[in-house]
């Protein structure tokens, strides 16, 4: 999995670069630009502006950085993650869609423009129910209302419960390679990092309930505060109005139900702020230049964005993706389980066709379950090939520039996951060794080293037969004009060398019965040999198959199914 940033180019190579990214045409593509009008207005004045965007636009991004120093700066992206519960689907999305945009920034502007992405933890949040499926229910339950951080873990082996998940949510991130800086809420907090715009907020604390308060329903609305006080007495993070400011002394009164009337410093972490407001101080904060989120959040982007401008600084540019929708079409929830999760995807497929499948159409809903997989996989692998021979115009936009940063492997599989589906149903195979054996004539010098992801589509297809594909095979017997086509198939198989791996002249073979016996059209007879053969409605080119599983198996093959013997057993 390679969706780290792109290695350094001489140069010639940034600017023939910068010149692609300018007219690419896919999503990330148009995102970056939108992100570098975005900067260019957020950070320069409209004269300057105008200048640096001709200098950026001649592909001179270099001189461009080098003539304002408020460029040099760093464009910041952000994602953010809830550590209530473990990394999921959606965070590994956004994050791998925030990484293409940003290598799509960084080859707009020539690879000059320091970038960085911060992945963000809201681990001071209160936990408010205790998640399904971890041990010590009852110690969680004790702790509930608590900063995640301060909630012990339930697993035993870190700090904290906020830990124990920072923790997974790293060793997440590292998993696939990307390139982030991990920041905890508690630690920014803590440290005072967010005291200054922690007093602006205090400052201007009628303001930002102008804001907030027509957005809640008329009880919230009695009871809001931006400010959620952590009690000194409990510890709990509490949701209670605040009575009184004093900004002078940047404080805070309120009445702590264990404790009664208590003021508190806004800044040192005493205080943290209700999530909407919170993710307008962290853009402020932090000055984030980039954010994506979903398109639930669409409504709370624009409130956070107020709130933002009202706390002097400027809203991010971003857009809003789609959600994920279940096998019935209904949006998937982590509460109701009914959506895949990433273990299950890597159960079936590789990370590159998770990536392959978050970069198509992000703005569009998409199914996610077990049946989008097989097609994701061998789309990314025909990607892959087609990336080859496309002049570089067409590389740009081709998905696998986005998720390997512009260096796609030029090796993937020579073999399709379809193919290695039926392989497996038909070899009955139940280990790598057993498909291995049948590569040997048909590619005699691979092994599991010099074709590596061959053999990890091996495990994928041979986790995906069992737990799919096996349960719900249903071979059927062909009618008189099939099982004549078949044994016809069969005879003149036989004619062929005893060893041919030749799957293009099999393939010959198979299109010349179709015709001979009139399928009309030819697809039908192609629908024959896979229903009745491999007990599937769709299969993989017939000819490769057969190279590989072997001719004289494939004969036989042909001749149990005229006969019905497949559908018999």
């Amino acid at each position: 999995m390679t969706l780290r940033l792109p290695a350094a180019k001489p140069a010639s190579m940034l600017q023939n670069l910068e010149a692609l990214a300018r007219d690419a045409k896919s999503w990330p593509f148009e995102q970056a630009r939108n992100l570098l009008a975005h900067v260019l207005k957020k950070r320069l004045s409209d004269a300057e502006r105008n200048a640096a965007k001709l200098l950026i636009d001649a592909g001179k991004a270099d001189e461009a950085l080098a003539t304002f120093e408020a460029l040099q700066k760093p464009v910041i992206f952000e994602t953010g993650y809830g550590p209530s519960g473990l990394p999921h689907m959606g965070t590994f999305g956004e994050v791998a869609r925030t990484t293409m945009v940003r290598n799509a920034f960084r080859a707009l502007t020539g690879d000059h423009w320091p970038t960085r992405l911060i992945a963000f933890s809201d681990d001071m949040d209160g936990l408010r129910k205790v998640p399904e499926g971890v041990p010590n229910p009852g110690m969680l339950a004790e702790d509930l209302h608590k900063p995640l951080t301060v909630v012990r873990d339930p697993f035993g082996t870190h700090d904290s419960f906020g830990a124990h998940n920072n923790a997974r949510l790293r060793a997440f991130l590292d998993g696939f390679g990307f390139d982030y800086e991990f920041l905890s809420s508690t630690e920014q907090y803590k440290a005072g990092r967010f005291d200054a715009t922690l007093l602006t907020l205090l400052e201007r604390f009628d303001a930002i309930q102008a804001i907030m308060l027509p957005t809640l329903g008329e009880e919230r609305r009695a009871t809001y505060s931006p400010f959620l006080p952590v009690s000194p007495v409990t510890g709990h993070v509490l949701q209670v109005p605040t009575l009184e400011r004093n900004v002078a002394k940047g404080t805070i009164t309120f009445d702590d139900p264990a404790g009664g009337r208590t003021e508190l410093p806004v800044t040192g972490g005493h205080v943290k702020l209700q999530w909407k407001p919170d993710w307008a101080m962290r853009w402020t904060a932090l000055d984030i230049d980039y954010e994506m989120s979903g398109k639930d959040l669409i409504e709370s982007v624009r409130e956070s964005s107020k709130v933002c401008r009202a706390l002097g600084g400027v809203p991010p540019e971003g857009f809003n993706y789609e959600l994920f929708l279940d096998i019935e079409g209904k949006k998937i929830s982590k509460s109701k389980g009914n959506g895949l999760t990433m273990d299950e995807w890597l159960r079936y497929g590789t990370p590159e066709s998770l990536s392959w499948y978050m970069f198509q159409s992000p703005k569009s809903a998409k199914s996610l379950h077990f049946n989008v997989i097989p097609r994701a996989i061998d789309d990314y692998l025909a990607f892959i090939e087609a990336y080859k021979t496309q002049d570089p115009a067409k590389q740009i936009d081709n998905a696998v520039w986005s998720i390997h940063a512009g260096s796609p492997p030029t090796h993937t599989s020579p073999v399709s996951f379809g193919l290695l589906l039926n392989l497996v149903a038909v070899a009955n195979a139940s280990n790598k060794d057993q498909l291995w054996a049948y590569f040997a004539k048909y590619l005699p010098d691979a092994t599991p080293a010099s074709e590596p992801l061959l053999d990890r589509l091996m495990g994928h297809a041979l986790n995906y037969y069992e737990d799919f594909v096996k349960p719900t095979k249903s071979y059927r017997a062909p009618d008189e004009k099939e099982k004549t086509a078949l044994l016809d198939l069969a005879a003149r198989l036989k004619a062929l060398p005893a060893d041919t791996t030749d799957g293009e002249l099999i393939q010959t073979e198979v299109y010349s019965v179709g015709k001979d016996h009139a399928f009309e059209p030819l697809r039908a007879w192609f629908g024959a040999l896979y229903e009745v053969l491999l007990g599937a409605s769709q299969g993989p080119r017939f000819g490769s198959f057969a190279a590989i599983y072997g001719l004289s198996q494939t004969i036989g093959l042909i001749e149990a199914g005229a006969n019905g013997k497949l559908a018999e057993a």
